[in-house]
């Protein structure tokens, strides 16, 4: 449970800064907790969403069925994009909502 928890805190870090900094326009007045948040909703719904166009129907390896978060052998590239694009949505509507934008 606890390598869980510092997985998702790492990845979300992460996922989140590279959202940030690929998302449209200048969206970097917010502070370092929404930015872990909008990667950790990025990591969740990105893999969610991959794993439902195009992951469900891997056949096995590795000695196990594919899941939501481990799809294929290997690092998973395409599905850490879908993370990505997931979570720089997530920086833009954070930065809206919030209003924390640079003027």
């Amino acid at each position: 449970m606890l390598w869980t928890i510092i997985v998702t805190l790492v990845g979300g870090t992460i996922i989140g800064l590279i959202g940030k900094a690929v998302a449209p326009g200048d969206r970097t007045k917010f502070p370092l907790w929404l930015t872990v948040v909008c990667g950790i909703v990025g990591m969740l719904v990105g893999s969610l969403l991959y794993w439902v166009l195009f992951g469900h129907n891997n056949k096995p390896f590795d000695g196990h069925e594919a899941t939501w978060d481990n799809a294929t052998n290997g690092i998973d590239w395409l599905r850490h994009l879908w993370q990505i694009a997931v979570a720089a949505v997530a920086v833009i509507v954070a930065a809206t909502l919030t209003g924390r934008r640079r003027a």
